[in-house]
């Protein structure tokens, strides 16, 4: 089987060292992953823009999109992701028992339960919720604009999960805790 390698920077488009630059400017360093999806600019613009519009007027905090990315990293196994949110989870304040119990579909805060509950049931079901989880995430407050920006969260971190399962790069974050 061929073996995918995080690319140096200079192995990839012109439109993909632009942008990874920005991100090293932003975060300090650019994520393997990163990089890794950097094979194509296009991708890796669109995951970006995509982040970054869900970062403005969101229906969610950036404390329950980490919980959100933590839920759907466990359910698709990605220990990249899990070690990356895991990390920014907590510089948003969860603690580590937190971070745990959320990958264990639990929250003491009940309004985020809903979300975990609606956000694990989307992913295990292929995009189908169950019922029970949608109605409860309907009546902890949400709405239809919570529900479809839910939706994006999901299908972006979905992404990354599976260029993670694809290419198995090396983890750069510390390791989450295995549950």
């Amino acid at each position: 089987m061929k073996t995918i390698s995080v690319p140096k920077t200079e192995q990839l488009s012109q439109d993909s060292q632009i942008i990874l630059e920005s991100v090293s400017k932003k975060m300090g360093r650019i994520p393997n992953l990163y990089a890794t999806i950097g094979y194509s600019s296009t991708a890796l613009k669109s995951m970006l823009d995509t982040e970054a519009a869900l970062s403005h007027d969101s229906s969610f905090t950036a404390k329950e999109k980490e919980a959100i990315n933590l839920i759907i990293s466990q359910i698709n196994h990605c220990d990249y992701c899990l070690a990356a949110h895991t990390a920014i989870a907590k510089m948003r304040g969860f603690t580590e028992d937190e971070t745990i119990d959320i990958r264990n579909e639990h929250s003491a805060d009940s309004k985020l339960n809903s979300v975990l509950k609606l956000a694990a049931s989307i992913t295990r079901n292929r995009g189908m919720a169950d019922d029970l989880a949608l109605q409860s995430f309907f009546d902890a407050g949400y709405d239809e604009k919570a529900l479809i920006e839910l939706i994006s969260l999901i299908t972006l971190r979905t992404f990354t999960n599976y260029v993670f399962a694809n290419t198995q790069v090396p983890i750069d974050f510390p390791l989450a805790q295995a549950i």
